[in-house]
């Protein structure tokens, strides 16, 4: 079974083309196949499905098996991949998600994507973490963001804090990523860590996590679009907003590692 393994700013996908409807335990594959030691090694598993309202469809699961609603970076990543098999001719596409029909724009290696903003964000939550208050900020854009602003966001303990927000009962039973976010002196861009549902880990970026803390940040800060998002991997996201955040694009690099095989054990 052909695969692919792109990077979208640090985030690492594998992708298959599955409009043939051939896989159909995706779970069980996401499991073997995200594995870092005993299988490939990804932050998520990406089909490429067939669409009647679009140009194709795209389903995410994580390594733990569970399937996301939607994935930024992924789908920039999966842009990439129909570049690189010349799938279409179209620079500019439009893909099915769990979250919605969102288009996107392909210009070489750089990837523009349209984010949803699914609910009207809820700012100043009080969060109990081990008998203190945390504040966070929640925004759904396309999947559940805690966003937290700090003074450092290298300081954070996160392999602490984020399970205990990421399972905390005021967010079931869905649960929510969470975002640390730090604002520049300038107020040009921010710096960003997060902690990934599914993944249960830091990743090295996070598109809609990217999406979620530039909105947040501007809602509270009045930083104003574009915002450049710095990310674990210190490449930077671009965050492109209007101000009813109606039509939001998500714009980055994407790396193409390598193809391969996936022999079935």
């Amino acid at each position: 079974m052909e695969f692919f393994k792109i990077v979208g700013s640090g985030n690492d996908f594998i992708i298959i083309d599955n409009r043939e409807n051939k896989i159909k335990n995706r779970k069980n594959l996401a499991l073997k196949l995200c594995d870092r030691k005993f299988g490939i090694g990804a932050d998520g598993l990406l089909f490429l499905e067939k669409s009647t309202i679009a140009d194709f469809k795209m389903r995410i699961f994580n390594p733990d098996g569970s399937e996301a609603e939607m994935c930024g970076n992924g789908l920039r990543c999966i842009l990439r991949y129909i570049y690189e098999k010349n799938l279409s001719r179209k620079k500019k596409l439009i893909i099915e998600t769990k979250a919605g029909v969102l288009d996107g724009e392909i210009k070489g290696r750089k990837i523009k994507v349209r984010i949803k903003v699914i609910e009207k964000p809820k700012l100043n939550i009080e969060i109990s973490i081990n008998g203190e208050k945390i504040t966070g900020n929640f925004i759904n854009t396309g999947v559940p963001h805690t966003v937290i602003f700090v003074d450092n966001v290298e300081r954070i303990d996160l392999n602490e804090l984020g399970p205990k927000i990421r399972f905390n009962k005021i967010f079931s039973p869905e649960g929510t990523n969470v975002d640390w976010v730090e604002i520049s002196n300038n107020r040009s861009s921010i710096k960003i860590r997060t902690y990934e549902r599914g993944v249960e880990g830091e990743t090295l970026s996070c598109g809609t996590g990217a999406v979620a803390s530039a909105l947040i940040s501007s809602l509270l800060f009045k930083i104003s679009s574009p915002i450049n998002v710095i990310t674990k991997s210190k490449e930077v996201l671009k965050v492109y907003f209007d101000k009813n955040f109606e039509n939001v694009y998500l714009e980055g690099d994407t790396f193409f590692a390598f193809k391969g095989f996936w022999i079935e054990r």
